[in-house]
């Protein structure tokens, strides 16, 4: 991606390498979840729980009922004066409001209500599950008798009214039978017939009063408890399954979500196409980490070979241009110096190298060497004589920039991805073409292993080649001088010698084709005036 192009908001490529690298981070917040979870599962175990069921009858039903009665009880369980009726059953001084947190019930079918009641004790828990479920059922009974009594009242209320026509009906036949004669037969036909159904009707409201204050038996008798309140088992295997799942899904939500903000917040470049673009030099190769754990059984060979791979890339560079060369690390200081003494040795084949650790650490001092390869400090007088040297520095922040130059003439970044911000790869890229330090190209350490990214600059020497664009000039300048100097000189040929060397007749004139041949060291002759006629 060239300069000129905008840079996306969210670098998604970018995101997967940054979680994908920040692996160990979310998977350690998943474990530490999975085993916060368990711990939550073992020290504070979830209180004992009873379970009762309850048929429950109800005077309205139909088989077409879509459960509207069930929630209903369920909403009438729910309520404080439910709670507080079953505490009182059991003498229990805990307020209700803290008892409803406590239970729940939940409609099995039309007629079947389960009630699920927690407690600190096994006792304690089925002894508030019965107490639940007889104050339920007695509410329900005490309701459906209300009901019951309301109706038989509004009946008998109304065969008082009928009572009352009859009997006015009853005094008006009274009064037109007194006439005797005079009487309307129509008239006292009419108050017969109405007080025949009044009669009737006093008689049929007598009877549904009397049936309504029995109330509905068989809803009192059918609501009771089929299942007795009993604790309910727990396994303790799906509890720890169970909290455990809980705490790994949480943890590892956490450990991806602070690894994605942390990705996009520190600018930290990881992909090979970034470090080259802020770099302004090519990747020219790649190092892994050091295996841990018992992986390093089975890929100590593999690291091995990788740093002797880039080692003789480093000697091939270094060979071509007899000028000296440094490596200066990024976050990489022990990589840097392993490749330091792996250069060293590949370069010994051709005489004698000093090595020069300039490492805050001094970690080239500490590695083995053999054979013609010298370890020095900076400023050894062994420097000076040198005839192949390799100094081995640090650009990390605190750097000393001007003594860069004094390591070699070239440098070879060793950058360990996501170490180092954009704003510090700019100054390090800056710093060193300030200085007159070439870059030859960047080692990246611990790089993503499906990184697939072009590290390869095309857009042209970038600012920080500059230096090095300056040495190939000053290369180019000096091989032309050496070829003019090669050039042979053109003597002039035998016949301009002997032409050179041939006296001139000055008595007579020249002829034509000898006036081409006049020495041109010869003095000019002066031409005759022409004299008038």
């Amino acid at each position: 991606m060239s300069a000129g192009q905008a840079q996306p908001l969210v670098d998604l490529q970018r995101l997967v390498v940054a979680l994908r690298r920040k692996r160990r981070f979310w998977l350690t917040t998943a474990l530490a979840g999975l085993i916060l979870g368990c711990a939550v599962a073992i020290f504070l175990p979830a209180p004992p729980t009873a379970v009762t069921k309850i048929m429950v009858i109800h005077p309205d039903d139909s088989p077409t009922d879509s459960g509207t009665l069930m929630r209903t009880d369920v909403a009438v369980l729910s309520t404080a004066n439910m709670a507080a009726a079953a505490l009182k059953r059991i003498n229990n001084p805990e307020s209700p409001s803290d008892f409803l947190k406590d239970y729940a019930g939940l409609g099995l079918t039309n007629n079947v209500m389960q009630v699920t009641v927690k407690a600190k004790s096994k006792d304690e828990a089925v002894a508030k599950a019965k107490a639940l479920a007889e104050a339920f059922i007695a509410d329900h009974a005490q309701r459906t008798q209300a009901a019951a009594t309301g109706r038989s009242k509004a009946l008998l209320q109304q065969r008082d009214q009928a009572q009352a026509q009859l009997a006015d009906i009853d005094n008006q036949a009274a009064a037109e039978v007194g006439k005797g004669r005079n009487s309307n037969a129509g008239a006292l036909e009419q108050l017969y017939t109405q007080r025949a159904n009044l009669v009737s009707k006093i008689a049929d409201l007598q009877n549904q009063a009397q049936q309504a204050g029995i109330g509905s038996p068989e809803v009192i008798a059918g609501t009771q408890i089929v299942d007795a309140p009993a604790i309910q088992p727990v396994s303790k295997l799906k509890t720890y399954g169970t909290d455990g799942g809980v705490g790994l899904a949480l943890g590892l939500a956490l450990g991806l979500a602070f690894a994605a903000v942390t990705a996009l917040v520190r600018d930290r470049p990881v992909l090979r196409r970034e470090i080259s673009e802020h770099l302004g030099a090519s990747v020219i190769a790649q190092v892994g980490v050091k295996p841990i754990g018992p992986a390093k059984l089975w890929r100590r060979s593999k690291a091995v070979t990788e740093s002797s791979r880039v080692a003789l890339t480093l000697a091939r560079a270094a060979r071509e241009d007899r000028a000296s060369l440094s490596l200066l690390e990024i976050g990489a200081a022990s990589t840097a110096a392993e490749l330091a003494v792996e250069l060293g040795r590949s370069l010994a084949e051709d005489g004698p190298v000093v090595l020069v650790d300039d490492l805050p650490g001094k970690e080239v001092s500490k590695l083995p060497v053999e054979g013609n390869v010298q370890v020095v400090e900076a400023g050894d007088p062994a420097v000076a004589r040198a005839v192949r040297r390799v100094g081995v520095g640090t650009a990390a922040p605190g750097t000393a920039w001007t003594d860069l130059s004094a390591l070699g003439a070239e440098a070879v970044l060793v950058v360990r991805a996501g170490f180092a911000n954009t704003q510090w790869l700019h100054t390090v890229a800056r710093q060193l073409a300030d200085c007159g330090v070439p870059i030859l190209g960047v080692v990246l350490v611990d790089p993503d292993p499906k990184d697939h990214t072009d590290g390869t600059l095309w857009d042209g020497l970038h600012t920080a080649l500059r230096g090095r664009a300056a040495v190939v000039a000053k290369k180019q300048s000096a091989e032309l001088e050496l070829r003019e100097e090669a050039k042979p000189i053109e003597w002039p040929g035998k016949r301009d010698t002997e032409r050179r060397r041939r006296p001139l007749d000055r008595t007579r004139p020249p002829s034509p084709h000898e006036r081409m041949d006049v020495d041109p060291d010869a003095p000019t002759r002066r031409l005759k005036p022409v004299q008038e006629s």
